[in-house]
């Protein structure tokens, strides 16, 4: 089965989101990537459509955008 994708980037509104997300889904179906500590995933993260984060990327390829933490483009800085 292949997994959710959650992007992240460390800040409150991405917590926040992350323990709302794996307390929704069974967290062994959800990777978790946080962008700040994983810059190498920032690129995987675009071509997926993630815009800013947190963003879940479903297995299906959906991106569900949640609240704002921050834009790709502060997180290249």
């Amino acid at each position: 089965m292949k997994k959710s994708v959650f992007y992240h980037a460390g800040c409150p509104v991405c917590v926040n989101a992350e323990n709302e997300i794996l307390e929704l889904l069974d967290p062994a179906t959800v990777e978790v990537v946080h962008l700040g500590e994983q810059k190498s995933q920032i690129s995987q993260a675009e071509n997926a459509g993630v815009k800013s984060v947190p963003a879940l990327v479903t297995p299906t390829g959906n991106v569900l955008h949640i609240n704002y933490g921050a834009s790709m483009a502060d997180l290249k800085n």
